[in-house]
């Protein structure tokens, strides 16, 4: 009788018992082997093996479940697939077509200076041995008026500069974050949020030809510190649509994200990204540093001055980026004798620092003057527009022993020709940018802006194009026909003045300096 009946009683079931134990399998070889244990990186206590975790994971996902985590997870797939379907980035909204009544082209140029590399200021970047301050190229995208009709067959130029990677780093070291784990979610991040935007312009259009339109005013356009040129396309643009010829440059003097410079069409590029006094090999001191930008800046700016000259002429240009066929049609389009430079930030303290030179532009058109920037130049002598942002005139910032707003006030009113100071009410420091179009609602938020960003930008647009033509033929229209309403930031200058100035404009507008106020003495001089 075998081991599971002996003690087992009369009628009742007989349990199984697995056939043999370890050591009671009769029909398995001597030599055999017991079963080895899973190592512990092949097993999950608690879901199996952990390849089988990975298998299941899209069925874990997929399987619906009304949790908050769930739900968000199957809106934020629900909206990418839409983005890809739409060709529109994640995060941002794309920027919206020109409204004024012309088409806009727009042109990537690189051109190597004509007497060849310059060096505008003394520095050695330590992690190269280059030389920080020389500029060898003028790189710039240039936007100007086309016909309604032309539609170009090469695709628009990317908002973000390519590659993304090179943008990222520099946002990167501008953030001192700049490592080899940071970057990769830098650029996923730029990717994400404008990796799909582009300028809505046409790439290499021919220069509009209709009656009236014989020749174009000119602007040449810096970007501010942390900037590019292709973070102010729609002001830009706007002013293209309208009729004007605008250089919108790209400085190469630290104060980008990134940058390549290419001097030749067979030569590899070289790239420049951000740096501070301390990646020189030089010790220099915060107010050098600006100075040595500047200067740099102000060459690229003559730079840009030099080449519309040159294409007005009819001279053949250099280019080492794509190849550009429409620029043999422009002889003698451009209106140079009426040039007026512009910038924003640290950009509008460099186009105020081009005003001197002997080859100066015709007016200034001023946004956001630095505060951080270095010494405002004072000794324009050309008419220049000053436009504060509502952010920038309502903070009482230090400069140079003065608050900032009456430096800049005091600086307009001494400039011996026609000019305004006036503040756009609404209005943060990066309204006149891209950025607000993108993320109207983010920007809103942290830089308490209350303006609508399009309309703040249509403003910006009309007092822009109300001065140049005021620069070219005198004529005040709009804000700049209007007498002083403050000045002080917020502070009208009489109740009388208060109930006479238009109501429509007192909710977008506080007028500083006008040409009438200039003729008034300083209460004290102007120290910068």
């Amino acid at each position: 009788m075998s081991r599971n009946t002996a003690h087992s009683p009369p009628g009742e079931a007989i349990p199984l018992e697995p056939y043999g134990s370890d050591d009671e399998q009769p029909d398995s070889p001597l030599d055999m082997q017991p079963p080895q244990p899973q190592p512990k990186w092949m097993t999950d206590s608690r879901h199996g093996s952990w390849l089988s975790a990975i298998a299941a994971l899209p069925i874990r996902l997929l399987r619906p479940r009304l949790t908050w985590r769930y739900i968000v997870f199957s809106a934020f797939c629900l909206y990418a697939f839409y983005c890809l379907l739409r060709g529109s980035p994640l995060f941002a909204s794309p920027l919206p077509s020109y409204a004024g009544p012309h088409r806009v082209g727009a042109v990537d140029l690189e051109v190597p200076l004509a007497g060849g590399p310059l060096r505008v200021a003394d520095g050695v970047l330590t992690s190269t041995g280059k030389p920080a301050f020389e500029v060898e190229t003028l790189l710039a995208t240039v936007y100007y008026p086309t016909e309604r009709s032309f539609r170009s067959r090469k695709p628009r130029y990317p908002w973000i500069p390519r590659p993304i990677s090179l943008t990222a780093k520099g946002y990167a070291r501008f953030a001192h974050v700049d490592n080899f784990l940071i970057r990769p979610i830098f650029t996923f991040a730029l990717w994400a949020i404008g990796g799909s935007i582009t300028i809505p312009a046409e790439v290499d259009a021919p220069l509009l030809t209709e009656k009236g339109a014989e020749t174009f005013p000119v602007t040449v356009f810096s970007h501010g510190d942390a900037s590019s040129r292709t973070d102010y396309t729609h002001f830009l643009g706007e002013l293209a649509s309208r009729g004007h010829v605008l250089v919108a440059i790209e400085h190469r003097d630290g104060s980008g994200p990134g940058s390549l410079v290419k001097t030749s069409a067979n030569t590899p590029a070289r790239q420049v990204l951000p740096f501070r006094p301390a990646d020189l090999q030089e010790d220099i001191d915060h107010d050098t540093f600006k100075r040595s930008q500047l200067a740099f800046r102000d060459a690229e700016i003559h730079a840009a001055i030099a080449l519309l000259h040159s294409i007005n002429k009819g001279d053949p240009v250099l280019n080492t980026r794509d190849t550009i066929t429409t620029l043999t049609d422009w002889t003698g389009r451009l209106n140079l004798t009426q040039l007026t430079v512009g910038g924003h930030s640290f950009g509008a303290t460099g186009a105020l620092q081009a005003l001197t030179n002997s080859d100066a532009p015709a007016g200034g058109l001023i946004f956001d003057p630095g505060k951080s920037s270095g010494p405002l130049n004072p000794n324009a002598t050309v008419p220049i527009l000053v436009v504060h942002s509502n952010s920038w005139s309502r903070k009482v910032s230090p400069f140079y022993n003065r608050p900032h707003f009456d430096t800049v006030r005091d600086l307009v009113r001494a400039i011996p020709a026609p000019s305004w100071f006036l503040t756009s009410i609404g209005t943060a420091h990066p309204s006149v940018t891209d950025a607000p179009l993108l993320e109207p609602l983010l920007l809103s938020w942290t830089t308490g802006a209350t303006l609508d960003v399009k309309e703040a930008l249509r403003e910006y647009v009309r007092v822009a194009d109300d001065f140049s033509t005021f620069v070219r033929s005198g004529e005040r229209k709009g804000i700049l026909k209007e007498r002083t309403t403050h000045e002080q930031y917020g502070v009208w200058v009489s109740e009388e003045r208060e109930k006479e100035f238009p109501k429509d404009l007192a909710r977008l507008w506080e007028v500083h300096v006008t040409p009438e106020d200039q003729d008034r003495p300083l209460e004290e001089p102007v120290e910068l």
